[in-house]
Protein backbone atom coordinates (compact mmCIF):
# COMPACT_ATOMS: atom_id res chain seq x y z
CA UNK A 1 0.00 0.00 0.00
CA UNK A 2 1.06 3.32 -1.15
CA UNK A 3 0.93 6.25 1.73
CA UNK A 4 0.25 9.79 0.61
CA UNK A 5 1.64 12.52 2.29
CA UNK A 6 -0.84 14.93 3.88
CA UNK A 7 0.35 18.80 3.64
CA UNK A 8 -0.44 20.72 6.09
CA UNK A 9 -2.85 23.63 4.31
CA UNK A 10 -5.10 26.11 6.03
CA UNK A 11 -8.59 25.35 5.67
CA UNK A 12 -10.63 28.09 4.15
CA UNK A 13 -12.63 29.77 6.93
CA UNK A 14 -16.15 30.08 5.47
CA UNK A 15 -18.68 32.86 7.12
CA UNK A 16 -21.25 31.51 8.11
CA UNK A 17 -24.30 34.16 9.14
CA UNK A 18 -26.13 33.57 12.39
CA UNK A 19 -30.23 32.95 11.86
CA UNK A 20 -31.95 36.23 12.06
CA UNK A 21 -33.34 36.19 15.97
CA UNK A 22 -37.42 36.57 16.14
CA UNK A 23 -38.83 39.93 17.71
CA UNK A 24 -42.31 41.07 18.83
CA UNK A 25 -43.62 43.79 16.77
CA UNK A 26 -46.81 45.82 18.28
CA UNK A 27 -49.01 46.43 14.93
CA UNK A 28 -51.87 48.24 14.52
CA UNK A 29 -54.74 46.52 12.31
CA UNK A 30 -57.57 48.97 11.45
CA UNK A 31 -61.55 48.70 11.20
CA UNK A 32 -61.14 45.43 13.71
CA UNK A 33 -59.54 42.86 11.35
CA UNK A 34 -57.08 41.48 13.70
CA UNK A 35 -58.50 38.08 13.52
CA UNK A 36 -58.44 37.88 9.51
CA UNK A 37 -54.73 38.97 10.37
CA UNK A 38 -53.87 36.19 12.66
CA UNK A 39 -55.44 33.76 10.16
CA UNK A 40 -53.30 35.03 7.35
CA UNK A 41 -50.45 35.04 10.07
CA UNK A 42 -51.44 31.04 10.90
CA UNK A 43 -51.57 29.93 7.21
CA UNK A 44 -48.11 31.34 6.81
CA UNK A 45 -46.79 29.58 10.33
CA UNK A 46 -45.98 33.22 11.92
CA UNK A 47 -46.74 33.38 15.67
CA UNK A 48 -49.10 35.92 16.64
CA UNK A 49 -50.78 37.30 19.57
CA UNK A 50 -54.22 39.15 20.61
CA UNK A 51 -55.13 39.52 23.97
CA UNK A 52 -58.40 38.01 24.08
CA UNK A 53 -61.44 37.46 26.51
CA UNK A 54 -65.24 36.28 26.55
CA UNK A 55 -68.37 38.50 26.15
CA UNK A 56 -71.97 37.21 26.42
CA UNK A 57 -73.61 38.00 23.66
CA UNK A 58 -77.42 37.39 22.77
CA UNK A 59 -77.68 34.84 19.33
CA UNK A 60 -81.54 33.69 18.18
CA UNK A 61 -82.53 34.61 21.78
CA UNK A 62 -80.30 33.20 23.31
CA UNK A 63 -77.31 33.85 25.34
CA UNK A 64 -73.98 32.19 24.10
CA UNK A 65 -70.49 33.48 25.40
CA UNK A 66 -67.87 34.46 22.69
CA UNK A 67 -64.27 34.83 22.72
CA UNK A 68 -63.31 38.44 21.02
CA UNK A 69 -60.71 40.61 20.78
CA UNK A 70 -59.99 42.46 24.48
CA UNK A 71 -58.05 45.48 22.62
CA UNK A 72 -59.41 46.36 19.36
CA UNK A 73 -56.99 46.69 16.29
CA UNK A 74 -53.88 45.38 18.35
CA UNK A 75 -51.85 42.49 17.49
CA UNK A 76 -48.27 40.97 18.25
CA UNK A 77 -46.21 39.44 15.34
CA UNK A 78 -42.91 37.22 16.34
CA UNK A 79 -41.47 37.24 13.46
CA UNK A 80 -37.33 37.98 11.51
CA UNK A 81 -37.12 41.68 10.54
CA UNK A 82 -36.60 41.06 7.42
CA UNK A 83 -39.58 38.56 6.97
CA UNK A 84 -41.75 41.60 8.57
CA UNK A 85 -40.50 44.02 6.40
CA UNK A 86 -41.30 41.11 3.34
CA UNK A 87 -45.20 40.68 4.35
CA UNK A 88 -45.79 44.26 5.42
CA UNK A 89 -44.75 45.31 1.86
CA UNK A 90 -46.52 42.12 0.31
CA UNK A 91 -50.05 41.94 2.68
CA UNK A 92 -53.42 43.46 1.04
CA UNK A 93 -54.64 43.44 5.25
CA UNK A 94 -54.83 46.60 6.83
CA UNK A 95 -51.51 46.97 8.97
CA UNK A 96 -48.91 48.91 10.64
CA UNK A 97 -46.00 49.47 12.82
CA UNK A 98 -46.95 51.27 16.12
CA UNK A 99 -43.94 53.19 15.88
CA UNK A 100 -41.61 54.29 18.95
CA UNK A 101 -42.20 58.27 19.05
CA UNK A 102 -38.46 59.10 20.32
CA UNK A 103 -36.77 57.01 18.38
CA UNK A 104 -39.17 56.98 14.92
CA UNK A 105 -38.68 52.98 14.98
CA UNK A 106 -41.74 50.21 14.90
CA UNK A 107 -41.97 48.94 18.51
CA UNK A 108 -40.36 46.01 19.40
CA UNK A 109 -41.67 44.73 22.53
CA UNK A 110 -38.99 42.44 24.79
CA UNK A 111 -39.29 39.01 24.80
CA UNK A 112 -39.78 38.72 28.77
CA UNK A 113 -42.63 41.84 28.78
CA UNK A 114 -44.38 40.02 26.12
CA UNK A 115 -44.19 36.43 27.96
CA UNK A 116 -45.45 38.02 31.06
CA UNK A 117 -47.96 39.30 28.99
CA UNK A 118 -49.43 36.30 27.43
CA UNK A 119 -48.87 35.02 30.41
CA UNK A 120 -51.20 36.98 32.00
CA UNK A 121 -53.62 37.83 29.30
CA UNK A 122 -53.52 34.72 27.42
CA UNK A 123 -55.60 32.87 30.64
CA UNK A 124 -58.63 34.72 29.47
CA UNK A 125 -59.53 35.58 32.48
CA UNK A 126 -63.21 37.43 32.72
CA UNK A 127 -61.58 39.97 35.40
CA UNK A 128 -58.81 41.27 33.68
CA UNK A 129 -58.81 45.03 33.10
CA UNK A 130 -56.93 46.61 30.27
CA UNK A 131 -55.50 50.02 30.56
CA UNK A 132 -53.28 52.02 28.14
CA UNK A 133 -50.79 53.46 29.94
CA UNK A 134 -49.69 57.22 30.61
CA UNK A 135 -46.33 58.23 30.69
CA UNK A 136 -44.55 57.03 33.89
CA UNK A 137 -48.24 54.98 34.87
CA UNK A 138 -46.01 52.03 35.96
CA UNK A 139 -42.99 53.60 37.33
CA UNK A 140 -44.05 53.36 40.54
CA UNK A 141 -44.71 49.91 43.10
CA UNK A 142 -43.17 46.91 43.73
CA UNK A 143 -41.97 44.58 41.31
CA UNK A 144 -43.25 41.69 41.82
CA UNK A 145 -43.66 37.87 40.63
CA UNK A 146 -46.68 35.40 41.16
CA UNK A 147 -46.29 32.59 42.87
CA UNK A 148 -48.97 30.61 42.60
CA UNK A 149 -52.95 30.59 40.66
CA UNK A 150 -53.59 30.84 37.03
CA UNK A 151 -50.87 33.94 36.77
CA UNK A 152 -47.95 31.62 38.55
CA UNK A 153 -44.76 33.05 37.29
CA UNK A 154 -46.29 36.39 35.19
CA UNK A 155 -44.08 39.56 37.11
CA UNK A 156 -45.56 42.77 36.75
CA UNK A 157 -45.96 45.87 39.32
CA UNK A 158 -48.23 45.89 42.07
CA UNK A 159 -50.49 48.04 42.45
CA UNK A 160 -54.05 49.10 43.91
CA UNK A 161 -56.78 49.07 41.34
CA UNK A 162 -59.98 49.26 42.45
CA UNK A 163 -59.38 48.54 46.02
CA UNK A 164 -57.38 46.00 45.77
CA UNK A 165 -53.89 44.85 45.15
CA UNK A 166 -53.66 43.47 41.80
CA UNK A 167 -50.28 42.92 39.66
CA UNK A 168 -50.09 44.92 36.32
CA UNK A 169 -48.35 43.37 33.53
CA UNK A 170 -47.47 45.96 30.89
CA UNK A 171 -46.13 46.54 27.79
CA UNK A 172 -44.10 49.36 28.17
CA UNK A 173 -46.05 52.01 26.16
CA UNK A 174 -48.75 50.19 24.61
CA UNK A 175 -50.76 48.25 26.59
CA UNK A 176 -51.39 46.71 30.14
CA UNK A 177 -53.08 44.21 31.72
CA UNK A 178 -54.13 44.29 35.82
CA UNK A 179 -54.90 40.84 37.23
CA UNK A 180 -57.92 39.80 39.86
CA UNK A 181 -56.79 40.80 43.42
CA UNK A 182 -54.06 38.52 44.46
CA UNK A 183 -53.39 36.92 47.81
CA UNK A 184 -50.04 38.64 49.20
CA UNK A 185 -49.23 35.15 50.52
CA UNK A 186 -48.95 34.70 46.60
CA UNK A 187 -46.23 37.55 45.84
CA UNK A 188 -43.03 37.50 46.18
CA UNK A 189 -41.18 40.78 46.18
CA UNK A 190 -38.39 41.46 43.25
CA UNK A 191 -35.23 43.64 43.20
CA UNK A 192 -35.51 46.76 41.67
CA UNK A 193 -33.98 47.04 38.11
CA UNK A 194 -31.04 48.90 37.52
Amino acid sequence: MEQKEIKNTPINKVKVEEPEAKVWYAIRVTFNREMKVKDDLDLRGIESFIPMKYVIGTRRGRRVKKLVPSIHNLIFFHIEPSVMKEYKATTKLPIRYIMNPATKKPVVVPENEMKNFIAVAGTYEEQLVYITPKPGQFTRGDRVRILGGPFEGAEGILKRVKGDSRVVVSVTGLVAVVTTSIHPSLIEKLPKEK
